[in-house]
């Protein structure tokens, strides 16, 4: 992923946010969202949404792209975005934060991570970490499943093939599709069959296949075994002017379960996104009563009192 974009790019990029509907310099009344198509932010985002609004908050999402979505939040079209997974995004992160655009607001998820998963019976039977992988190559075929090519994971695993980190000189990467990826797992695991495949948490993965995740001492996918941030990133401009929005997101935060519980619900199950959104905040009303402890309303009331209300009518 490019760490600037070119002029060319920075042409496709403006053409791709006036393709999805954004107009230059989203008004500051209106949060504009935006939202890639992974489950678990779009749910996390309908769970803002929802909270937001009966603290007199409009807010509209953007179904757009992660470059996009960057690109949105340098040029003033989007204000908020739920999903920057850090190590993995860094190259368009950092130097936007680096700049002042961007604000990371805080991690919003706790016990995310990436890194190569094989299923329970593979590490039961020896294999464990990175470093057991080429002793039993032929087992594996040789091949690591990834969700696809130009992804973060994918160039990593490229990168250690080519510098044969962990012996993984003559390996090869299957770059498929995260449902292929996944698939190929299920196949596999139905048939008690070695397969190894990037996997992460907050995911369905975690609560349906029974998957152990490698050690790895090299850190490749990030220090601590692929330890992840989840952060909520917020333009500068915009967390400026709405410091209350801002102390909300500070407190949004939530476990790897509950997310992997998100992303089963909407993506696997296909359950209704506003249903899934608003089942969760019925079913931990305690917990975001706690994440709105200092927020207020837009007129300067206490949060909770609104939303308690809210989930009564």
């Amino acid at each position: 992923m490019p760490t600037s974009l070119t002029k060319t790019t920075l042409t496709i990029a403006l053409s791709a946010v006036s393709l999805y509907g954004l107009s230059a310099h989203a008004d500051d009344e209106t949060l504009d969202f935006g939202v890639p198509a992974w489950p678990g932010i779009t749910v996390k985002t309908a769970i803002a949404e929802q909270l937001l609004a009966p603290l007199g908050y409009d807010t509209r999402t953007h179904d757009i792209g992660l470059q996009v979505i960057y690109q949105g939040l340098e040029s003033g079209d989007i204000d908020a975005f739920l999903g920057a997974w850090l190590p993995a995004q860094r190259e368009m992160y950092a130097p936007r934060e680096a700049s002042g655009v961007i604000r990371g607001i805080g991690n919003n998820v706790d016990g995310a991570q990436m890194t190569l998963a094989v299923p329970a019976y593979t590490y039961d039977a020896g294999v464990q970490s990175f470093a057991d992988l080429d002793e039993h190559r032929e087992q594996f075929g040789g091949e690591i499943y990834g969700f696809g090519a130009g992804s973060a994971a994918s160039e990593i695993l490229h990168n250690a093939i080519d510098d044969d980190v962990w012996g993984l000189g003559d390996w090869e990467v299957v770059d498929t599709s995260e449902v292929g990826m996944l698939s190929a797992a299920r196949d596999a695991i139905s048939r008690e069959e070695p397969i190894v495949w990037v996997g992460w948490t907050p995911h369905w993965m975690n609560l349906e296949l029974p998957m152990r995740y490698l050690d790895d001492a090299k850190d490749l996918f990030g220090e601590n075994n692929g330890e992840s941030d989840v952060l909520t990133v917020m333009r500068s401009e915009y967390a400026d002017k709405h410091p209350n929005v801002a102390a909300f997101f500070e407190g949004f935060t939530f476990t790897a379960e509950e997310q992997s519980w998100m992303i089963q619900q909407f993506g696997q199950k296909e359950r209704d996104l506003d249903t899934v959104a608003a089942t969760w905040i019925r079913d931990n009303r305690d917990k975001v009563e706690t994440m709105l402890d200092g927020v207020t309303t837009r007129d300067g009331e206490p949060a909770w009192p609104a939303v308690k209300a809210a989930l009564s009518e």
